[in-house]
Formats: structure tokens, sequence, C-alpha cells
């Protein structure tokens, strides 16, 4: 067909000027569907703040309306891990490792003070980590000393957009930045 008999050739234009292709934008859009919503989480709850992401699963918040039915135990999994609490040193292997073992794609959510930078505890004990992005690379962060439910959805409800706005070329750069070593 030619340009002149075309009816949409201002998104011709468009497509032509960001580059990008229909069919892997409307391959991106699936799999981000997908992938936004069935999160399957991982449970790393060390004090306080793991009773208030009980909570969230409980009826009252349900958090399976949002695809994010059941905690689960294995990393093998989960795609999200959901850190909440007082991260001391010995346990950082340990998380670390549960991190490692997550296959790709995988985020982390900070949830607590503790978690984000130590909370109370850090400038009186030399076993607390200050905060859990120097062990693992953190997605969303969810403030709070406990945050409540409402704030652990809407960090959810955040993660999924970040999903939702990601290209394949934008995943790969991701991952490849996301290793810590």
């Amino acid at each position: 067909m030619k340009y002149e008999e075309f009816g949409d050739n201002e998104s011709l234009e468009l497509l032509k000027e960001t580059g990008t292709n229909v069919l892997l934008t409307t391959i991106d859009d699936v799999i981000n569907w997908g992938r936004k919503n069935s999160l399957w989480p991982l449970t790393f709850a060390t004090s306080c703040c793991g009773i208030e992401m009980m909570q969230t699963g409980a009826p009252k918040h349900d958090f399976a309306r949002f695809g994010m039915e059941v905690y689960r135990a294995s990393p093998r999994q989960a795609d999200v891990i959901v850190v909440a609490g007082t991260i001391v040193k010995k346990m950082a292997p340990v998380l670390k490792r549960l991190y490692d073992q997550m296959s790709e794609p995988k985020y982390v959510v900070a949830m607590g003070a503790c978690t984000i930078t130590g909370g109370p505890f850090y400038r009186d004990s030399y076993t607390i980590v200050r905060g859990v992005d120097l062990i693992i690379p953190v997605d969303v962060f969810v403030p709070g000393c406990p945050p409540r439910p409402q704030a652990l959805l809407y960090g959810m409800l955040q993660l999924q957009r970040l999903i939702e706005t990601q290209t394949i070329k934008s995943r790969r750069l991701r991952n490849a930045s996301h290793n810590y070593k």
C-alpha cells in the first residue's frame, strides 16, 4: 500500500520515530499482563512487619483480588520476595541465597523501617544490616513501623505498575544491573 493511500499516517510516523515494533509491543503487553496479574510472593518475615504482612493475606485485605494468591515457601515457585522486618548480618547470606534461587524475572519489596534503613535498632547494635538494598536489589520500598496492610497492598500495586511498563529490552538491562555479587 502506498504511503498516500494509508489512512493512519500519524501512527506510522510515530512508530518510525520511536523505532518500536508493533508485534514486539503487543507481545510485551501480553507478557506484562500475565506477569503483573500472577505475582507469587515469597515470605521473608522476621519481626513485627511479618504480622502485618500476614494480615494483608487475610479476608479483610485479601491479596487474591490482585492476583497475589498464596505466599510460597519455596523460592523456585516465587516471583517476588517480600522482606519484612529486621535483617541481621547472620541472616544476610541466607536472604541472598533465597534471592539467587528465585527464577527470572524476580522482584523485591522491602517492607518496614527496619528492612529499609535498619530501624531504631541500627544505632545500638553491630549485628543489624543498615538496609536490605545492601544485600539484594529492591524494586519497591514500603515505609512504616510497621506499615499497615493497605501500605503493602499499595506497594504491590506499584510493583504491578512497574512490571506493566517493562519491555524485553528493559528487562535485559534490569537483570544485568541486578546482579549483586
